[in-house]
């Protein structure tokens, strides 16, 4: 008895914050899957809201609705070349921070922490005037070097800039990340590789990445899901355009929502897909970590 009242002590410390995690998470998933089933519209009163069953997924998967799988696509596109190229990045960076050493090494990691300091909305402001095509910053270094003028903003290259706002902002957070989990790596093992004549792509495959793995899997985890999900940047720079050219996943069920009759059925369809797809994204990550941990 008194080691199963010792094994329940703990449930007395997080059941308030057990009850936050079911008031803000469970019961608007909850209440979201019970819409998604529904022809809700915003602005309705609960009661004239109908069952419809699956039509809400069917028109999506069907095609009826022309928009979805570019979303999806480009989602997923989006996703992929964010989090690849911060990785690379990021790793790169650290690895150079980390093989370094000089006086000025606290001011560049201060730096670095700017962009992370900066809300989206603001920084995607900030890089919507840069990019602006006749009085930005990048047009008129590109128009005094090399005569060009580039529309930045444009259909062709909508998606691009966003890539760019997102590399920039979120580089420095892999970068720290993996520069802190490099520092705590102990020296011995890199000085028995030295002894035994390793070269640096064998201390790099066989001891540095093995040994950063999880770290390096968190990060990737945190990196995806965050960029499946983007939403405030890609809004404040494009709205979704020119056209469709840049309406990911979250602008679209924002769209549905909210600029075309109040949606509210289908976006919340909308929104269980992408909760489906972090969901599998997710599970697919740790999965791949903990095969490595066997």
């Amino acid at each position: 008895m008194i080691n199963q009242r010792g094994t329940r002590e703990h449930l007395k410390f997080i059941a308030p914050a057990m009850f936050v995690m079911v008031l803000l998470s469970i019961v608007p998933t909850v209440f979201l899957i019970c819409i998604s089933f529904t022809n809700y519209q915003l602005g309705w009163q609960f009661g004239r809201a109908r069952f419809n069953g699956l039509n809400n997924f069917i028109r999506l998967f069907s095609g009826a609705d022309p928009d979805f799988w570019h979303s999806v696509v480009i989602s997923l596109a989006f996703m992929l070349l964010a989090t690849g190229t911060e990785m690379i990045l990021g790793y790169g960076i650290a690895a150079l921070l980390n093989s370094m050493e000089f006086r000025l090494k606290p001011l560049v990691v201060g730096i670095m922490i700017i962009p992370l300091a900066m809300t989206p909305s603001i920084a995607a402001q900030m890089w919507k005037l840069m990019l602006n095509a006749e009085y930005g910053i990048l047009n008129f270094i590109f128009q005094s070097l090399f005569g060009l003028k580039i529309i930045w903003l444009s259909r062709e290259l909508a998606f691009w800039s966003i890539l760019l706002v997102d590399v920039w902002m979120f580089t420095p957070f892999v970068t720290l990340i993996i520069y802190a989990g490099l520092r705590s790596i102990p020296a011995e093992p890199f000085e028995s590789a030295a002894i035994d004549g390793a070269n640096r792509l064998q201390v790099l495959f066989y001891i540095t990445l093995p040994m950063m793995r999880k770290l390096l899997f968190l990060t990737l985890l945190l990196r995806a899901i965050d960029s499946l999900k983007l939403f405030d940047t890609a809004f404040v720079l494009t709205q979704g355009g020119p056209g469709n050219a840049t309406e990911f996943l979250s602008l679209h069920v924002y769209r549905l929502a909210n600029a075309v009759n109040g949606l509210i059925g289908r976006a919340a369809a909308v929104a269980l897909v992408l909760l489906f797809i972090i969901t599998v994204i997710s599970r697919l990550l740790i999965s791949q970590q903990r095969k490595g941990e066997i």
